[in-house]
This record gives C-alpha cells, structure tokens and sequence, in this order.
C-alpha cells in the first residue's frame, strides 16, 4: 500500500468512492440526477488536471493497482473554479447546464480544505485514512497555507475522533443540504 499523486487513469476507480460521500451528504439534486450520468460526471472531473494537481489536488492509498482510498482538496480561493468544472462536464452526459449538485460554499477562508476523504469498505479499519491524512499538510504548504480545514457530520463521530485524534480542532459549525457539521482545522 502506498499514497501516491492521482493520475487521470484513477478517475474510474474515484468515482465509487466519491459516491459514498455524496450518498451520505443526502443532496437533493441526486434524486433527480441518473446514477449513470452522475457518475461519468465525476469521472470526467477527477480526470481533469485542474482536479488531480493544478487548481485542486487529489491523492490515492494504491494497492496492487486498486485505489483503496482517495482524498481531495484545495485552496478555500479555488472552491469556485472547483465547482464550475463539475457544472462544465454536466451538459457532456446530456444534463443541463443548471443543474446543482452542490448548493452550499463549504471552505472557510485562508485554508487548505479537505473536500473528501474515503476508503473503500474493504479496506477499512487499516489505516488508509489516517495515512492518507499525513500527506495533506505538504499539500496545504504548497499553496502557502497554514491550515487545512474540513467538516465532519454530526451524524459520522467516529470520523471526528479520528480527526481530532490527528490535531484537528473544532472553529465552528455549518450546514450543508440539510446536515450539520463541526468545521475543523489543522495547524500546520
């Protein structure tokens, strides 16, 4: 096992792992968005080099060339950009050009933030995503930020005990498409 750069050829795999976050976020728009074209959506975005190493920065936990885990960030500056790349790749499965998936902002200002972070359900209990932790404040330093930030749902405590065991802490509370989270910061 080991924590690596995301390459585009990684996408495919992301995507499974990416839904289990959005299944547990409840958006509304994943009512009404076909599985299928959802998911060629998000494997178009983490194939684009603005989502894996420019604007936003992917990394993969990789054994023996199956992605067990992944997490995803970027500078709180370029959630917008992050975001309209997503809305770009809808009208390429045929959804329209409106539709939302995301409603909410969730990045708080002057941080690295750690948008996702998931592993794979054979995979868990081994450590992937507390490896995959470790590497994330290189990737903050390198856009010059002091921080890394994140949310945790209410509902997910033992997500939580993992981060603060780690050094993250709580700065405050936000809510996104009807669930409350603790936002919390690592200092780097």
């Amino acid at each position: 096992m080991y924590i690596r750069a995301a390459v585009k050829n990684d996408a495919a795999q992301i995507v499974p792992l990416f839904k289990i976050i959005l299944a547990e976020m409840e958006l509304p728009s994943l009512k009404v968005i076909p599985t299928k074209k959802l998911d060629q959506v998000i494997q178009y975005s983490f194939s684009d080099p603005n989502y894996l190493k420019d604007a936003a920065q992917t990394i993969v936990a990789e054994d023996q060339g199956k992605i067990a885990g992944f997490a995803w960030g970027y500078p709180n500056e370029k959630e917008n950009l992050i975001n309209q790349i997503l809305v770009n790749n809808f009208p390429k499965v045929g959804l329209p050009a409106d539709t939302e998936l995301f409603e909410d902002d969730e990045a708080f200002d002057n941080e690295w933030y750690l948008d996702s972070i998931a592993v794979s359900p054979n995979y868990q209990g081994q450590g992937i995503g507390t490896a995959l932790l470790k590497k994330l404040p290189s990737l903050a330093k390198n856009h010059e930020k002091k921080q890394i930030g994140l949310n945790v749902d209410w509902a997910n405590p033992q997500a939580e005990k993992l981060y603060r065991r780690l050094g993250f802490k709580k700065v405050g509370t936000t809510k996104l498409s009807q669930h409350s989270y603790n936002h919390l910061i690592y200092q780097i």
